[in-house]
């Protein structure tokens, strides 16, 4: 069985912009796939152009194996960034409403479930809070039983508490082989819940891979954060990088086990020591730059 989804070469501009710039990438079934990439970087743009809602200024987009047809939203689902629930509807209704717009219809008692919606079936739209009308919105993205599932910032705004509600079911639902596409600006959710990541700027993806790998290749290790007397020709027998901050050393190493034993040898204090692994979120920053984005 081939990609469910293969872009080749998406491209869409504008007239002073960018903004997405010739982007190609395959997601196999059953696989979440993470977009992530700073503020204006075009992912939601990209996002956008591939569910149908922009068109593209040139590429290609296929659906399990052919061009993109009319039977791709049908069989799609999509959970945007900002949504609107109906006024004067409760939860109930509105789903039921969702359904009705579809020919294939995944069962009521299963959304509910899924979604942890139980508890407000009866409660109008407007008296739910920001977490239950996210799982409200996802429940109404899988209302016709997908096959592939569009998931734009889902947890945005969300309290630590409902966002790793939310990513609970998003895993129960990986676990039913469903093939989702995510955007998202919290790292921690993308190395939870997607198996394959690609980092976009510039409307260009600049690395794509799993997150294991991608830290492997790009950014493993640690650093090292300590307050200590130690002398330059002291540092430089470490398998490291350092520099000196105010009253501290920051040492950045691919071996932090090797550095540390070393420091042990030389009988420096480690008592201050603090040694944080590189992570996805340390990797996004190398790659794509400190700075704050307009």
């Amino acid at each position: 069985m081939g990609p469910i989804l293969e872009v080749k070469d998406l491209k869409k501009y504008y007239r002073e912009v960018k903004a997405v710039d010739g982007i190609s990438f395959a997601i196999e079934p059953g696989t979440c796939f993470g977009l992530l990439g700073p503020n204006g970087a075009g992912k939601t743009t990209a996002i956008e152009v591939i569910e149908g809602i922009l068109h593209p200024t040139a590429g290609e987009i296929n659906y399990k194996g052919r061009r993109r047809g009319q039977s791709f939203k049908n069989e799609v689902g999509i959970q945007f960034q900002n949504t609107e629930l109906p006024q004067f509807l409760t939860v109930k209704e509105t789903l039921i409403t969702f359904r009705n717009l579809y020919d294939r219809r995944a069962d009521l008692d299963y959304l509910v479930e899924t979604c942890r919606l139980e508890e407000i079936l009866g409660r109008d739209n407007h008296k739910i809070s920001g977490g239950q009308k996210q799982r409200l919105l996802l429940a109404m993205a899988l209302a016709n039983d997908p096959d592939l599932i569009f998931l734009d910032e889902p947890t945005t705004g969300l309290d630590p508490q409902a966002r790793r509600h939310l990513w609970d079911i998003v895993n129960q639902i990986k676990s039913m082989k469903k093939t989702m596409v995510l955007t998202t600006h919290y790292m921690e959710e993308a190395e939870l819940l997607c198996d394959i990541i690609g980092i976009i700027d510039y409307g260009k993806i600049i690395v794509m891979g799993s997150p294991q790998v991608l830290l492997k290749e790009h950014g493993g290790g640690a650093t090292i954060t300590i307050r200590a007397e130690l002398s330059d020709s002291i540092l430089r027998n470490f398998p490291c990088r350092w520099s000196r901050k105010h009253d501290r050393i920051e040492i950045q190493t691919d071996s932090p086990n090797e550095c540390i034993s070393r420091m042990v040898q030389q009988g420096v204090d480690l008592s201050t020591m603090n040694v944080h692994a590189h992570n996805l979120e340390d990797l996004f920053l190398k790659l794509t730059g400190h700075d704050l984005r307009a």
